[in-house]
């Protein structure tokens, strides 16, 4: 979960250590910390963290106290490493990388005009990512999580509507995965043999004509034969958000594959695509998005579809919603996406209207960012908030935060 907390020099601070301080106590046995920018140029909020070669110095005694207090109670914490891609806002920079220069476009946002990266541009971004897995490493994280989901730079180079190069990193599935797969088999030379590393992919994009469930089974095969450790398992991007539980609704609806009814009628977003992939991986595999109860839970591990269960968004609204599960106080854990009170009718989070779509999406995701605020500040989540003062209270820490930012580096 992105914390976006980070000050004008996107260093960790003491409201990401009291964060993971009150997670750590939420009786999980893993913490993903948010993603972690290899470039700070590139990112998909001012909040990032970013660590860069010039200054990680300066913020490796924070890293080292995050690491170490999320790991309270036996709790393992690796470090999520990314790099937005063409889902850095324009804002931040005006030009970004991609694969190609296919710009992302979402009504009433604008995202970075991203350049068809270069043979240097790519071994550079190789290079960083290697380099924060190995800061990952000395700051005492327990592993690491390489994004490659969710519509960022590494998922845009599996994406075949992204991806349009006739190179080497583009037209083919194992073309496209050559960047992931160079990755991880860097970070593996660097870090040994003994240090957990996992990827976060996607079981599809849900666009036509983009990463196809087809595509994701090839990929896992390829990441459980370069050697990773955990394959976890989300899906779609910023223009069809199936990440934050939304079927068929999407930026652009002529894109959208339609979802089985076998598939709507099971808790977990992903659990269907994860079964087909889990045949082809031999090493554990970890479904996020959609789990609430213990019976959804224990079902998709005694069937077989999962080894590990993903969870963000209950723990953002009680921190304590596992404990309260493990120890039988409820069977449920609070499902906020079913009661926000986005609106009635056409302002309804499925509004025919794909502005207010996109406002909506928005609006929740800042209900999620203001609960994770008032934890790092030791404070409760306020459920009660309505999304849309969410939203405005996001927009003026975020320009506030743009300002500072803004200030540091020009």
């Amino acid at each position: 979960m992105t914390e976006r907390l980070s000050g004008a020099h996107n260093f960790v601070n003491d409201q990401h250590i009291q964060l993971y301080r009150t997670w750590a106590k939420s009786g999980v046995g893993l913490l993903l910390s948010g993603n972690v920018q290899v470039d700070q140029r590139y990112l998909e909020s001012v909040g990032n963290i970013a660590i860069e070669k010039g200054t990680y110095f300066e913020q490796l005694p924070k890293l080292k106290q995050w690491a170490e207090t999320a790991k309270m109670n036996n709790v393992d914490f690796w470090m999520q490493i990314s790099h937005a891609g063409r889902q850095t806002p324009a804002h931040i920079a005006k030009e970004s990388l991609g694969p190609s220069n296919i710009q992302l476009k979402i009504p009433g946002l604008r995202y970075s005009r991203p350049k068809s990266m270069s043979e240097a541009d790519i071994t550079d971004v190789i290079d960083r990512f290697v380099f924060v897995a190995s800061v990952a490493k000395e700051a005492g994280f327990t592993g690491i999580q390489i994004h490659a989901a969710h519509g960022y730079l590494l998922s845009e180079f599996l994406s075949p509507d992204i991806n349009i190069r006739k190179d080497k990193w583009g037209g083919s599935i194992e073309n496209r995965a050559r960047l992931l797969l160079e990755i991880v088999r860097n970070c593996r030379s660097t870090l040994g043999s003994e240090f957990p590393i996992s990827v976060k992919l996607n079981s599809a994009d849900f666009q036509k004509g983009g990463f196809s469930v087809e595509d994701a089974i090839q990929v896992a095969h390829l990441l459980s034969n370069a050697g990773i450790d955990l394959l976890e398992i989300s899906g779609g991007t910023y223009e069809q958000p199936r990440l934050l539980g939304l079927d068929e609704v999407g930026i652009h609806p002529k894109r959208i594959e339609k979802r089985r009814e076998s598939t709507l009628a099971r808790e977990a977003f992903f659990l269907d695509y994860a079964e087909a992939i889990s045949k082809v991986i031999e090493i554990p595999l970890m479904v996020t998005g959609g789990f609430r109860s213990l019976t959804g839970m224990e079902n998709a591990i005694f069937q077989n579809a999962c080894q590990m269960i993903g969870i963000a968004r209950p723990l953002c609204v009680n921190p304590w919603a596992y404990q309260e599960l493990r120890a039988g106080k409820t069977n449920q854990m609070m499902s906020p996406e079913k009661t926000l009170s986005i609106g009635p009718g056409w302002l309804s989070i499925r509004s025919p209207f794909r502005l207010v779509q996109a406002f909506n999406a928005l609006s929740t995701q800042a209900w999620f960012y203001r609960q994770i605020q008032r934890m790092s500040q030791n404070l409760m989540p306020n459920v009660n908030i309505h999304p849309f003062k969410a939203y405005w209270l996001d927009q003026k820490k975020e320009k506030k935060a743009l300002k500072a930012f803004k200030k540091t580096w020009n």
